[in-house]
């Protein structure tokens, strides 16, 4: 079987930092009570799943945090 490489390409239009998480102090994003965790690292926000803190995490801008909350606030997404 013949082997491929390919190269993943950056996502257009993104404009985030590679962050390092692994010192981030991630912290409940509702009270303790539910499963994701964030963390403010370098003027960005990230977002994981804190039952598999392995797992990728999110990165949202200053603005796009916002959006995203404020939409959650209006039913947009649900957080439950």
């Amino acid at each position: 079987m013949a082997e491929s490489t390919t190269t993943q390409k950056p996502l257009s239009g993104w404009d985030k930092p590679e962050l390092d998480l692994s010192g981030a102090d991630w912290q409940s994003g509702s009270r303790g009570a539910g499963d994701v965790q964030i963390a403010f690292v370098e003027g960005f926000i990230a977002m994981r799943n804190s039952g598999r803190p392995e797992s990728p995490s999110l990165i949202f801008s200053p603005a796009e945090w916002r959006a995203f909350v404020v939409n959650a606030r209006d039913g947009e997404f649900d957080l439950t």
